[in-house]
């Protein structure tokens, strides 16, 4: 397999060509027929290791492989060649294994030649464009795409037809303790709720709340201010020596840093000066290790 251990190569030869053969898994079953490379024994494929998604819910192969055994496999795999005649899957391995529970024998294939760095993004794509991803396997997704192969947030919602603040949003999930990351995952919190709480100082603490009181959106963004406000008086010192309050800008650099490290900013300026400091806090080690190799790039 070729390999591409360089660093970030922007856009290489585009979002949208490496887009070009990736469709929805959504519209197979409505979409019109595409012309395949070639078909291949299904034994002869194997998935990629690298497939950033792991789960894969029973129900939803089980219709589509009803689907399949109705009106066959509309949308052909994307693959690439191995030795002995085999095949790796690079998109498509939600239909690969419903092929096998519908008993198809062989499926259709596009192949592409493809590097490892290549595979790998076009994987990440498909499930950005997956309906059922929630928002925390959105973010992940994009902040993969950003950090391996130097996509800006620009590029992304061009590519991807997203808004930059969309993107920039779900980025800012990231910036949640794991825990809370997992209750978005579960389907405990929304998207909405998360964000409300990534400038509260106890975030893990209120979702609880939130989840235990059935709160909607706008309560929670109450609750994380009468938070706010009343621990207020243990800062009030901090706040006199530094000379006001934090305005919207450094608020919004704050979000933004977050986002980008994956983990919690506080820029403190001392009033009358240039002068400042910028505070990451990290939730485990992973975070900080992975903070050490942003910073050594």
């Amino acid at each position: 397999m070729a390999t591409n251990k360089g660093k970030p190569r922007g856009l290489g030869r585009g979002l949208s060509a490496l887009m070009a053969d990736v469709t929805p898994e959504e519209d197979i079953s409505t979409s019109t027929p595409r012309r395949a490379d070639i078909t291949v024994p299904i034994e002869k494929l194997q998935a990629n290791p690298d497939q950033p998604r792991r789960t894969f819910k029973q129900d939803d192969l089980d219709d589509l492989a009803a689907s399949i055994k109705e009106k066959g496999i509309l949308q052909p795999l994307i693959v690439r060649s191995l030795e002995g005649g085999n095949y790796e899957i690079v998109a498509g391995e939600r239909r690969w294994r419903a092929a096998q529970l519908a008993q198809l024998h062989d499926v259709p294939v596009l192949v592409r030649e493809l590097d490892d760095t290549e595979v790998l993004e076009i994987a990440i794509i498909e499930n950005i464009q997956r309906a059922d991803l929630n928002a925390v396997e959105e973010a992940a997704g994009f902040r993969q795409l950003m950090d391996r192969f130097g996509h800006t947030q620009e590029k992304l919602a061009e590519a991807l037809g997203k808004s930059r603040s969309y993107i920039a949003n779900l980025l800012r999930l990231l910036a949640l303790p794991e825990d809370v990351q997992q209750m978005v995952v579960d389907g405990l919190l929304s998207a909405g709720h998360a964000r409300a709480l990534i400038t509260s100082e106890n975030p893990s603490e209120l979702a609880k709340i939130v989840i235990r009181d059935g709160l909607s959106v706008r309560a929670t963004e109450a609750l994380v201010k009468r938070q706010q406000q009343k621990d207020a008086p243990t800062a009030a010192p901090k706040a006199r020596s530094s000379g006001s309050e934090k305005d919207a800008d450094t608020r919004a650099l704050e979000k933004d840093l977050s986002a980008i490290l994956a983990m919690k900013v506080a820029i403190n300026h001392k009033a009358g000066t240039e002068a400042g400091q910028v505070v990451l806090t990290y939730e485990n080690l992973d975070q900080l290790d992975d903070l050490c190799a942003k910073l050594s790039r």
